[in-house]
């Protein structure tokens, strides 16, 4: 009886960790490419609305260093939008800077307070000098993912 509980609770421990892990490069929601738009569509998109659903590729610029809670994706034009997941409910790899993603989620146009981006510079492993330049708020495009996947 004993090996067969012991059986039950390793395919158990397996199976959650592929799931958690991201079978196939997926991340939360199970989710497929089609009808991304690209981040230039979605920068013009977002100029006519303050928030909408949407799936989108990107180039991905940045992963929180501490344990994988945001990403940010390149834009185009220089800058970068920052992407959450959806309740913190998964975590991405922290070593996918460079490559391209599709997620899919909510965009949004948000003030980011002058405490979060501190904090989002203390992830990034940012020095003391560059935490104590940011002293205000930004306006910025921002993400909610609920699934992403890793090209």
């Amino acid at each position: 009886m004993k090996k067969y509980l012991f059986a039950i609770f390793l395919f158990a421990g397996v199976y959650a960790c592929k799931t958690s892990v991201g079978q196939d490069n997926h991340f939360g929601a199970k989710i497929d490419d089609t009808g991304a738009i690209t981040m230039q569509e979605l920068v013009a998109k977002m100029s006519e609305s303050n928030e909408m659903a949407v799936k989108v590729t990107g180039k991905v610029s940045e992963v929180c260093q501490a344990k994988g809670c945001w990403m940010t994706l390149e834009k185009g034009d220089g800058t970068t939008m920052r992407v959450s997941f959806t309740d913190y409910g998964f975590f991405m790899p922290k070593d996918i800077s460079g490559k391209t993603v599709v997620i899919q989620g909510r965009a949004k146009i948000e003030t980011t307070s002058v405490d979060e981006l501190r904090h989002y510079a203390e992830d990034a492993k940012k020095s003391k000098e560059e935490i104590a330049k940011i002293t205000e708020p930004k306006r910025e495009l921002a993400f909610e993912a609920d699934g992403v996947i890793v090209k």
